[in-house]
């Protein structure tokens, strides 16, 4: 697995009243989320950027107002609603 390293000014922290262990939590979160949203990456591997399970993130996903489904147009989503 490769690491990565972000540079976080003081400031930031101290304004959002956060240690390092949290940033270093909300920066995979956000992370992961802008892999899933952006570029499409499996909710498995971004679970495992973010540091949760699949079942967490896809919960944190649904916080985030995220859906867990993707439909290319209107009539698939329609399709699919009369199927369920």
């Amino acid at each position: 697995m490769s690491q990565i390293t972000v540079s976080i000014p003081d400031e930031v922290l101290y304004d959002t009243k956060m240690d390092i262990e949290e940033t270093n939590r909300f920066v995979k979160k956000a992370v992961a989320l802008g892999y899933y949203t952006q570029s499409g990456v499996s909710i498995g591997y971004c679970a495992q950027i973010a540091g949760m399970s699949e079942e967490e993130f896809i919960h944190y996903l649904g916080q985030n107002h995220i859906s867990i489904f993707r439909f290319d147009n209107k009539d698939e989503f329609i399709e699919e609603m009369n199927h369920a």
